[in-house]
């Protein structure tokens, strides 16, 4: 890289850490082309970009944005999520490298919050924003479809009785 490409890539890689919701940050060595495509198509999918990165010159980046806590985890083959979606890149990243032992999660940052391997972990386990609202629709549709069946087991008692009054 000349020296314009090198300011163009730090000013890119700031907005995009400026702009992104969730940044994570995993090392790739071990992983083959076809693993890190696969990889690759899974993000996209769901609107997360997955970058390999040049160590020194993204920590440069790092420094102009929010995520400078982060400049530590640069070391080694490192590759960055950024996502709008901390909760679904973390699924998906998890998920890849329980399949993939050679992808291995460093750590992150959701919002402002730091997040360590165990933190990315966490913020993994918890349900994505559609699944959240299933579950909300399906507790408040509960307590509606239980009122009707209790209104409802009247009348069905009534008709049953009829019928058998009826049938004598």
């Amino acid at each position: 890289m000349n020296r314009e490409q090198k300011k163009s890539y730090i000013s890119e890689m700031t907005a995009k850490f400026e702009d992104s919701e969730a940044v994570l940050v995993a090392h790739y060595q071990g992983l083959t082309v076809k693993q890190l495509d696969e990889l690759r198509t899974e993000m996209r999918k769901h609107g997360i970009q997955f970058k390999i990165t040049k160590n020194r010159i993204t920590k440069l980046a790092l420094e102009k944005s929010k995520c400078k806590d982060l400049s530590n985890l640069f070391t080694g083959p490192t590759a960055v999520a950024l996502s709008n979606d901390a909760i679904m890149s973390a699924k998906i990243l998890t998920k890849f490298s329980k399949v993939n032992t050679n992808l291995k999660i460093l750590g992150g940052i959701m919002g402002k919050d730091i997040l360590d391997v165990a933190g990315v972990a966490n913020v993994a386990s918890l349900p994505t924003l559609d699944e959240a609202r299933a579950k909300i629709v399906g507790l408040l549709k509960a307590p509606a479809q239980k009122i009707v069946s209790i209104l409802l087991a009247p009348a069905t008692k009534i008709a049953i009785l009829a019928l058998e009054k009826s049938k004598k």
